[in-house]
């Protein structure tokens, strides 16, 4: 528990530290109504940049310092527009607040306009949060604690919608599209606020904390359904069964037509821009299009854009051309410029008059309760159903009840619309603001009474251990080959890792000689499944190979592998034109030598040694290794090669040579449990040589290895020297090798 006088001394501390900014804000606000008393008319546009620039200062600071508390800084974004509007600002300071935020209509649409893209550019992330193999995984349980969590608020808002007083209805004489819009802002969870409060308290990737993410998931993805639906009955004025059926079968057959034929549209459509232009944040523009699009086709089809927009976020996050470098660029502007300027503008509509009166007060205290109650009630009942205990299900009923962002996007919604008064508006942002502040101690006090399972346990620690390797970071490989054996062993590897891991491929073809129905059909083939041709790209640049690598590298790639003729200019040094490739990446490279015969067809088996030194880099060679072999093929040997000491040595001699070979125990032992949990099998060797290089090749001789995966380090500059075993291996193997500098 913080002490009264902790908190006093942290709020000052954050007081202080924004001194600055809130200082700018007083400045910019007596600047502007300066110039505004002093010239005849104001530029909308300078007043328009005024208002942003105010919006996203108070919004930020705000938004600050509810964060140190652990709250979201959207609630403090929706603050500032509270109290910058006429409620706080405009009563305080009305002539100053009327300056920078007057009443014209042309005015008031511009700052509109903002934050109404700024509204599909947050349903554009939310759907791209939504995590698909996570849904696909926990669907059965969640659907049980989300059916209900959801229906029994649902069925609460509807009846509260009919015995509301006539005064808080914008149509008295028509309870039934607001009741069910009242339902729907009732039954809402956010994805974002359960999944931030779960990943600071270490949670998330429980089971229940999974479940909770799923849960609110399909809780999002019923309530723009809902919305969609009832924006539809509020747009023809009627309701009837044949508007009812209208608006209902048209967001369903949306929602069907968008999860088949527009997710393959979708996907191609970001692989062509992302293979074939060259622009700058090119798939960023491409991204918004789709989002403006999907919008655009619910609204003709008579239900709301915010459908359209969620549905083209959950389809572009689950495409595998994106990559996390994309989607941060897209946070970024969603975080850093529309969510502030649409959460302010929502608290612009916020009305005191709730807060001065005991009745409405007393309704919106009323409102809070029914959605806890409805919401908790619901998910604990549907965690029941589905098995769980009744601590598990308190865990649930916890967890789910934290309307956060979405339920405000939705109120804004339901005012835009006319569904709801400006009185129920506040009622329900009120509702948002109280059930997210009180979603994070319940919890806390909730799991406190639930032991981890064993099953759990050993799930995170492998899930710690997956989030340690290095291939789990490799999102997308690029393989630049050509015509030679070098290319055509690449592919091989290249296609082992898609099928393994489930990489996204790009072939950037070097030379025309190497069709494209051989780099296809090689690669497919490396699969039991021709299903993996949906990850590969194939590209063909004529330009010098350094040129077009640093081009197409720009896209956003955890991996360059390369293979290509002409590699070595004299045995164990590399060509100029290998050089010039590798310097124009600076991640992790992958350089692919055809030694003997590495396997003429694509289903050859590989007979793999990997030597290990106890780095960094050897554990990720031993990684690559591991998603190189096949089912059939011969366990993976990881090989240490330990310096050889006198036969006759004195005590501290014996004590080091006795510490060495423990040293190689515990590096092939590690090796060993890197294999047990990507479930491969591995043999472990210790051999005692004068050279750690001659023992390599002499143990590839001996083994009659296939191919020698190695890891080294990056060389500093533009020297592409890896070393003295290296070097040596290179010039004397007989065998493939592939290098792998990470």
């Amino acid at each position: 528990m913080c002490s009264l006088p902790k908190i006093a001394d942290a709020t000052r501390r954050i007081a202080a530290s924004y001194v600055s900014p809130l200082g700018t804000v007083a400045l910019l606000a007596s600047s502007t109504a300066y110039a505004a008393s002093t010239a005849s008319t104001t530029s909308s546009e300078t007043l328009f940049i005024a208002q942003i620039v105010v919006l996203l200062i108070v919004g930020r600071v705000l938004g600050e310092v509810l964060q140190r508390f652990g709250q979201p800084a959207v609630i403090g974004q929706l603050l500032a527009g509270v109290l910058l509007g006429p409620s706080v600002f405009g009563a305080l300071w009305p002539h100053v607040q009327q300056t920078i935020f007057p009443g014209g209509a042309e005015q008031k649409a511009m700052l509109a306009a903002v934050a109404d893209l700024g509204i599909l550019m947050v349903l554009l992330l939310a759907g791209m949060d939504a995590e698909l193999t996570l849904v696909r995984k926990l669907l059965r349980p969640a659907l049980s604690v989300s059916a209900l969590g959801f229906a029994v608020p649902f069925g609460l808002g509807i009846a509260l919608g009919y015995v509301l007083p006539a005064h808080l209805l914008p149509h008295s004489t028509d309870r039934l599209v607001t009741s069910l819009f009242l339902g729907t802002a009732l039954s809402v969870a956010s994805v974002k606020i359960v999944a931030t409060v779960l990943r600071d308290m270490n949670f998330i990737r429980h089971r229940l904390g999974a479940i909770l993410i799923v849960s609110a998931i399909i809780d999002d993805v019923a309530a723009w359904t809902m919305v969609a639906i009832v924006s539809g009955l509020a747009s023809r004025g009627i309701v009837d069964l044949p508007t009812v059926l209208r608006s209902t079968l048209g967001t369903a057959a949306f929602l069907v037509l968008s999860f088949t034929f527009g997710r393959s549209v979708v996907f191609a459509l970001m692989r062509w821009t992302n293979d074939t232009l060259v622009s700058e944040a090119a798939l960023v523009t491409a991204i918004i299009i789709v989002t403006g699009t999907m919008a655009l086709v619910t609204h003709l089809i008579g239900i709301h854009t915010a459908l359209g927009a969620f549905v083209a976020g959950i389809l572009v996050g689950d495409s595998p051309i994106l990559t996390r470098h994309v989607k941060e660029h897209i946070r970024s502007l969603v975080v850093a410029l529309f969510m502030p300027v649409f959460f302010a503008s929502a608290g612009f509509n916020a009305t005191p008059e709730v807060f001065e009166n005991w009745h409405l007060l007393g309704a919106a205290l009323a409102l809070i309760v029914i959605a806890s109650v409805g919401k908790g009630s619901g998910a604990f009942l549907g965690g029941a159903l589905a098995g769980f205990s009744r601590r598990e299900s308190l865990v649930l009923a916890c967890g789910m009840n934290a309307r956060g962002s979405t339920e405000i996007v939705i109120a804004s919604f339901g005012l835009s619309l006319g569904l709801i008064g400006s009185n129920l508006f506040t009622m329900i942002v009120t509702m948002a603001i109280a059930t997210t502040l009180a979603m994070p101690p319940t919890l806390r006090w909730a799991l406190r009474r639930v032991p981890m399972r064993e099953d759990e346990k050993s799930q995170l620690a492998r899930e710690a251990a997956e989030g340690r390797e290095f291939l789990t970071r490799v999102q997308r490989l690029l393989v630049v080959v050509d015509h030679s054996a070098n290319g055509r062993l690449a592919l091989q590897l290249a296609g082992r890792i898609a099928e393994s891991r489930r990489t996204t491929i790009t072939v950037l073809r070097l030379a025309a000689r190497m069709s494209e129905v051989a780099i296809r059909d090689g690669f497919a083939s490396t699969s039991a499944e021709a299903g993996n041709r949906a990850y590969l790209t194939l590209r063909t640049d004529a330009r010098a190979a350094e040129v077009a690598v640093s081009q197409e590298v720009q896209k956003g790639y955890g991996m360059l592998m390369v293979g290509i003729e002409n590699s070595e200019a004299t045995p164990g040094v590399f060509h100029e034109k290998m050089s010039r490739i590798a310097t124009a990446y600076a991640g992790p490279l992958a350089l692919v030598f055809a030694r003997g015969k590495p396997g003429d067809t694509p289903r050859s088996t590989f007979r793999i040694l990997v030597p290990v030194r106890g780095n960094s880099v050897s554990r990720h060679a031993a990684e690559v290794a591991f998603a190189l072999i096949r089912p059939g093929d011969p366990p993976m040997t990881a090989f240490y090669a330990m310096i050889a000491h006198p036969p006759r040595m004195h005590s501290p001699q014996r004590e080091r040579a006795a510490l060495a070979r423990r040293v190689g125990e515990a590096v092939l032992s590690d090796i060993a449990e890197l294999a047990h949990d990507d479930a491969q099998p591995v043999r472990t060797l210790l051999r005692v040589a004068p050279l750690p290089e001659d023992a390599i090749l002499r143990q590839a001789r001996l083994g009659r290895y296939t191919l020698i995966v190695m890891g080294v380090g990056r060389p500093a500059g533009k020297a592409m020297y890896f070393g003295k075993i290296a070097t040596h291996i290179m010039e004397k193997s007989e065998h493939s090798i592939l290098l792998l500098c990470s």
